[in-house]
């Protein structure tokens, strides 16, 4: 539980952060003329500062020359920001100069010394400038840049598991000094200042570091064309084999999700109940099967415990795309992962209708025994409230069952179309549960850019032979009537290019020699160009299938 002198002290840093981050009233100048002037200030400082690095060359690749130049560079920056009464052109010129300075240092230390080497000492000299520059949206950025290069020192020196488990194991480090940090400003008012913006900074890369690690969440795949970078998790999958170390994460994950629990507990009793509690055992439970969820889930109860609302709302915002994340994870069946997602949402559904009969029940009575044993009419949930829940829930299923329907609608009308698959990288034909593809298409520099297309997309032309195999022949032009043997086939932007519908074929794990033949991708195409790939099929095109 907070104690009285813990909060004083977290208040009086508070107090002390603001202090340092308040302009005095007189000092201050109208936004819009800061963003001009910081605008020309930069304009100038780039061409200036490239210049002078053309200059010194060879000063700052041989020697101490980058060590001299660097730290001249960063002093000089210091004292503009710390000096009062300057211009606020001079003062603008100060952060580009930080950059460059910062820069030069960095590029003699990396020479020097090796990558942990290196960033041990660009993390001394990070939080040596945090200490110096009053300016707490510096000292948020430089908490950032530290927890990256601590990241980076520490990385090459674990060997367990694999690269990701190396990973995900610094990244919960990132976590336990950030909760380190908290509780030593509780103990050091004179620090509070400068831990409080630093401490932001490291927790938001921290954070960053785990929504990265997880990989597209649903639907962003979709709409940005990175869907298979959910395989990144697979390694710990409930498909894959297991040892020691896998179900040591996943316990790790849940018992994280345990202590964030018991800290909101601690300081607000009514987490002591039972409605909560059930409530953190169903997100645990969750923990195991998405292990980046409890360091996220942690870090949620611990600022909103202490009033970091908005550090609160970020952890919140990451825990979001951690869950959505799961629906990439590629090595679990897709019906694994939807009763997985499914159990959960009932299992919370039950408690909220348990929680709110029992609290009517109690409130019935309550009432009942104030009104002299005459009977109380109590309601549950108000009206709206439920209507809003079905009105969801109608909508949920009009727009899944919507997109279902039309695939359904484009598989019975469209028309077969055979494309053949064309070569591609050998070492990544086969990754995990997906197969690469790639198909013919126009040559992408005649396609025209997104923004000359508006809601439409390109669509090239195709002739198909008596086999209803596609040659490709050029992008679509309206001008131009179509051949009574050619067809519209539609492109999709992925990956800053433009692709014949997909560019990977999902499958069961263990499938990948069956999948290995084929030669054709199948399709189903209607007359406007809309494309499915229902199938791929062999060299004499006939249908490949799962057992």
């Amino acid at each position: 539980m907070t104690t009285p002198q813990a909060t004083a002290a977290l208040d009086n840093a508070h107090a002390n952060a603001h202090a340092h981050a308040t302009v005095p009233t007189g000092s201050e100048r109208p936004w819009p003329v800061v963003l001009l002037t910081a605008v020309g200030a930069w304009f100038a400082a780039v061409p200036l500062l490239a210049m002078v690095g053309m200059l010194l060359g060879d000063v700052l690749q041989h020697g101490v020359g980058a060590y001299v130049v660097g730290v001249l560079v960063l002093v000089g920056a210091v004292v503009v920001m710390r000096a009062s009464g300057v211009a606020l052109f001079v003062e603008q010129l100060a952060v580009p100069a930080l950059l460059v300075g910062g820069g030069t240092l960095a590029m003699g230390v990396y020479r020097d010394l090796h990558t942990a080497g290196g960033s041990w000492v660009m993390l001394g000299v990070v939080l040596v400038l945090a200490a110096v520059i009053p300016k707490n949206w510096l000292r948020v950025l430089l908490g950032a840049l530290a927890a990256g290069l601590l990241a980076v020192a520490v990385l090459p020196h674990w060997s367990w598991l694999n690269g990701r488990a190396n990973l995900l194991m610094v990244l919960h480090g990132l976590l336990a000094v950030w909760l380190l940090a908290l509780w030593l400003q509780q103990r050091a008012t004179s620090l509070a200042a400068l831990v409080e913006p630093l401490a932001a900074g490291w927790l938001l890369a921290t954070l960053a570091g785990l929504v990265w690690l997880s990989g597209a969440t649903f639907l962003v795949g979709g709409a940005v064309g990175s869907n298979e970078v959910g395989q990144v998790l697979s390694w710990f999958s409930g498909r894959s084999p297991r040892d020691w170390q896998t179900y040591a994460i996943q316990a790790g994950a849940s018992a994280l999700v345990v202590a964030g629990a018991a800290v909101g507990a601690i300081a607000w009793p009514t987490l002591r109940q039972f409605m909560p509690l059930a409530v953190a055992a169903v997100l645990a439970g969750l923990a195991w099967f998405m292990p980046l969820l409890g360091a996220v889930l942690l870090a949620l109860m611990v600022c909103a415990t202490t009033r970091r609302w908005r550090l609160a709302s970020t952890c919140a915002l990451a825990a979001a795309w951690i869950v959505g994340s799961f629906y990439y994870q590629l090595a679990w069946p897709l019906a694994d992962k939807a009763v997985v997602l499914v159990g959960a949402a009932a299992v919370l559904g039950a408690l909220a209708w348990w929680g709110n009969r029992s609290h009517g029940a109690a409130s019935g009575g309550a009432s009942g025994a104030a009104a002299g044993g005459q009977a109380v009419r109590t309601t549950g949930q108000p009206a709206v409230a439920v209507w809003c829940l079905l009105g969801g829930t109608v909508l949920t299923l009009l727009v899944a069952n919507g997109a279902i329907w039309q695939k359904q609608d484009l598989i019975a009308r469209g028309q077969p179309l055979y494309l053949a698959l064309a070569p591609v990288d050998p070492r990544s034909l086969m990754e995990g549960d997906y197969m690469r593809l790639r198909f013919p298409s126009v040559d992408a520099r005649a396609v025209p850019l997104l923004q000359d297309l508006g809601a439409a997309r390109p669509r090239m032309v195709v002739r198909l032979d008596g086999r209803s195999v596609a040659t490709v022949q050029r992008l679509h032009n309206s001008a131009q009537p179509l051949a009574p043997n050619e067809r519209l086939l539609e492109l999709t932007p992925k990956n800053g290019t433009w692709v014949v519908v997909t560019d990977a074929w999902f499958f069961k794990e263990g499938d990948a020699q069956r999948w290995e033949q084929a030669r054709f991708g199948e399709f189903r195409v209607l007359p406007d160009g809309r494309a499915l790939l229902v199938g791929m099929a062999d060299a004499a095109l006939q249908p490949i299938g799962p057992d």
